[in-house]
């Protein structure tokens, strides 16, 4: 499968709507972004299960900043709509093809799991009933 440009407006949607999405965070200008482009492109082609997305810098600014990015490139890799992966600079194809594999190898129900703990704690700490921190199947999406 080839790589996916996407905007702020198609994100969220792009998280729900698949199992599997890596988010390629770049620029036109960062050389390490032009470096990186062709491996992730190439890399797209060998999984077609999973959707390779990139979200250009420059004109998504609020979806960038939404995201915490402060250093480009920088890959995401979300599972089940939970942000399994985050991760600063141009990886080669070796390391990238490991990121997919061990996304697609991850034990979703311990994550999920792992994520509804974090909820419970999270609340506990700030006084309130976990029922009110959100959903309780450990699926999230960033805020972003």
């Amino acid at each position: 499968m080839a790589t996916v440009d996407i905007t702020g407006e198609q994100f969220a949607s792009t998280i729900e709507g698949n199992d599997i999405v890596l988010v390629d965070f770049w620029a036109e200008w960062c050389g390490p972004c032009k470096q990186f482009g062709p491996t992730y492109s190439a890399v797209s082609e060998k999984h077609p299960d999973v959707v390779f997305t990139k979200v250009d810098t420059e004109a998504e600014q609020q979806l960038a900043a939404e995201a915490g990015i402060t250093s480009i490139p920088t890959l995401m890799a979300f599972r089940e709509k939970v942000l399994v992966f985050s991760q600063p600079g141009a990886l080669n194809a070796q390391q990238l093809e490991q990121v997919v594999d061990a996304v697609k190898a991850l034990d979703m129900e311990e994550v999920h799991a792992h994520v509804a703990r974090q909820r419970e704690e999270a609340a506990a700490a700030a006084g309130k009933p976990a029922a009110q921190s959100g959903p309780q199947d450990g699926t999230q999406i960033p805020d972003f």
